[in-house]
């Protein structure tokens, strides 16, 4: 009996795996949306005053990544005007494949062997240097994009060991990480409203933990997604914590926080991106919808609506398994309408705790596994 009963199971973990797909929603540097592999197809729906009716563009071109992972992630290079992807390819897991919005062709960049596992790495990409930061097995890494902007090169690049945490216990940490004003803040490791703070341009842990004022945001994994400006680097992010309970927004220039409505529909596999203007969100159970956001207004009334330009766009079903961030920051800040503008200095303070001391500026610098074990795994208790 016990035989008859896994053979159903190890045939529906096989279609769990075969179902298991990617896609991404960003946005280019005017703020287009963009919409990667949707259906095996890549949409710009253009920007946010014309989401209510209409046609999306198709931009699928040759050079694309395969798509063929869970957990991809898209990350917007602002003054690039590129968006870079990660964890795209299971036959090229560690490569960035690099989407040029302005002629809407890709590039694929090989990397180096021997860094962070990107099955399971967590990423920001950093406003102002245009690097990467990506925690894997309790390490941090840096990845320099800056030299590319949005075309591959021909050497490969290598990833940084930055180092490990030296103000909160990462062993067994699922990171969650919101990026502003050139800090990462590790959301999760001390309490509900409260975060551990990387300084970015000092490559320095800061010691204390910064408490933001307002709503607690709680203290659960999530996925966060950089809000941007249209000059200066980005001051605020959102938390969308797993459980739907909310959207936080967190303002790291008076260290507070806003709390909004969640997704209509609760998706812990839901992706996310962030406008200046809108939160976006890419959910398999709910389609592509967004909030509309005022980062100096009150947002009481704002409510989550469909992109109806999108509406037939619906994410392939995720096994859930999201690794924390699902979309990303980066570059150089520009207008909503014009071509990508010049890099923003920011400054180096979330104007808490932060002591821009100590060390020096960091330089800008499985899908087949799992169903071999599963394979395997099965077969052996079968035999059993």
């Amino acid at each position: 009996m016990k035989s008859l009963t896994l053979v159903p199971l190890f045939v529906a973990s096989l279609a769990s795996t075969a179902l298991a797909a990617s896609s991404c929603v960003a946005f280019d540097s005017n703020f287009n949306l963009l919409a990667f592999n949707y259906g095996g197809k890549d949409y710009n729906a253009g920007t946010q005053d014309s989401w209510g009716s209409g046609t999306p563009t198709e931009i699928t071109t040759s050079g694309r990544p395969k798509f063929d992972t869970d957990g991809v992630t898209c990350y917007l290079a602002q003054f690039y005007n590129a968006v870079y992807v990660l964890n795209a390819d299971k036959s090229n897991p560690s490569s960035v494949y690099i989407f040029d919005a302005a002629s809407n062709s890709w590039s694929t960049q090989s990397v180096n062997a021997g860094g962070p596992d990107m099955s399971s790495a967590v990423s920001i990409l950093d406003h102002d240097t245009n690097v990467f930061y990506t925690m894997s097995s309790a390490k941090l890494w840096s990845l320099d994009m800056d030299p590319l902007k949005a075309k591959a090169s021909s050497d490969a690049v290598t990833w940084n060991a930055v180092g490990t945490p030296t103000s909160f216990k990462a062993d067994g940490y699922q990171p969650v990480m919101g990026l502003a004003q050139n800090h990462i803040h590790f959301l999760n490791t001390a309490g509900a409203g409260k975060a551990d703070i990387f300084v970015i341009h000092f490559s320095y842990w800061q010691p204390e933990t910064q408490t933001y004022s307002g709503p607690e945001f709680p203290a659960q994994h999530g996925q966060v997604a950089s809000i941007f400006q249209s000059e200066g680097v980005q001051q605020e992010f959102a938390f969308f914590p797993d459980d739907g309970s909310g959207t936080f927004v967190i303002n790291v220039e008076n260290n507070s926080t806003r709390s909004l409505p969640g997704p209509s529909v609760k998706d812990a596999a839901a992706t996310y991106a962030a406008s200046i203007t809108a939160l976006v969100s890419s959910s398999s159970q709910s389609g592509i919808q967004y909030l509309p956001y005022s980062q100096n207004g009150d947002n009481s009334g704002a409510k989550w609506t469909k992109v109806e330009k999108l509406a037939n766009l619906t994410p392939p079903p995720s096994s859930g398994n999201g690794n924390g961030n699902t979309t990303g920051t980066g570059g150089k800040s520009t207008g909503t309408n014009t071509a990508p503008g010049s890099k923003s200095t920011g400054n180096s303070s979330t104007g808490g705790n932060n002591n821009n001391n100590g060390g020096m500026k960091v330089g800008k610098g499985a899908t087949a596994g799992m169903f071999g074990a599963l394979l395997l795994g099965s077969l052996g208790v079968l035999l059993i």
